[in-house]
């Protein structure tokens, strides 16, 4: 049995096999701040995965969800009440996506916020040893939720204490709070989520709490798939009915001289440079 930091964490296995063999099975990890965060970006690796026997999405919820707006039903609930139902929510989450796991830490926002990452880090460094993932989905560090940043900033420093040779293939920063639109297309990480949209919508609609607070993500986040899935290309008809973008943050990983700021400043010289040069020819 793996052991957490945080004595409320919840290690859930949908299939009630072991734990460290439901982790080691893993071939796709989403890392995600809250419940819903790997629903809403990482569709990629739950679709990928879904129904085939060789290749398994897990989840990391990294918060505990007792910052979660709340009206209607919830309005009274207090936070320890609002985590308790925020984790089951991403237990049947887990369930209807057929995850091999799903891991919540339950660590308040402050946390992951914080200059002091090293319990964060030291969870998601174990989790990566016992995963073993070939690719990663997790924020990328230009979206503008400090908590999502927060995470992304964790992951970073757990994937680079593994030895090159235990790194995943591939670790993608993805969209939520400020899509990847402005990305220029050479280096943008285009991910077709156009099958499955009925699992699509159940798991993103899944999270009640969410969505009866006063938040409909569930649409915003059909909205945008819908869009960029359109928008992506001028001149040719729509190859796809939903796309979601990603930055490739593998290098980011591989390179442990470059800053996540340096790493940042060099997209957007990038969109900069594609932009001042359509206006200025």
């Amino acid at each position: 049995m793996m052991k957490l930091s945080r004595k409320n964490a919840d290690f859930f296995v949908p299939d009630d096999i072991e734990q460290v063999a439901a982790l080691s099975r893993t071939t796709h990890l989403g890392v995600g701040a809250h419940q819903d965060d790997l629903e809403f970006m990482a569709m990629h690796g739950i679709l990928t995965c879904f129904g085939v026997q060789d290749q398994w999405f897990s989840g990391v919820t990294v918060t505990d969800g007792a910052g979660s707006s709340r009206s209607g039903i919830y309005a009274t609930y207090t936070d320890e009440e609002m985590c308790a139902v925020r984790c089951a929510e991403q237990r049947n989450a887990a369930i209807l996506g057929q995850y091999g796991a799903q891991l919540q830490l339950d660590y308040p926002s402050s946390a992951v916020k914080g200059e002091d990452q090293s319990e964060v880090v030291e969870d998601l460094y174990n989790i990566l040893i016992a995963a073993r993932p070939q690719v990663v989905y997790t924020h990328n560090p230009a979206d503008k939720h400090a908590t999502h940043v927060g995470v992304c900033r964790a992951l970073i420093k757990a994937l680079r204490r593994l030895e090159p040779s235990q790194r995943p293939r591939q670790v993608l920063g993805c969209e939520i709070w400020r899509d990847l639109d402005w990305l220029p297309d050479s280096i943008k990480v285009v991910l077709d989520v156009s099958e499955r949209t009925n699992i699509s919508a159940a798991l993103s609609g899944i999270f009640d709490s969410q969505i009866t607070g006063g938040k409909r993500y569930d649409l915003a986040v059909a909205g945008r798939r819908k869009a960029h899935a359109t928008f992506f290309e001028s001149h040719n008809v729509d190859q796809s009915d939903a796309l979601s973008f990603a930055m490739d943050m593998t290098p980011l990983v591989d390179d442990d001289s470059l800053s996540i700021a340096d790493f940042v400043s060099d997209l957007i010289e990038q969109f900069k440079a594609e932009v001042l040069a359509q206006v200025s020819g």
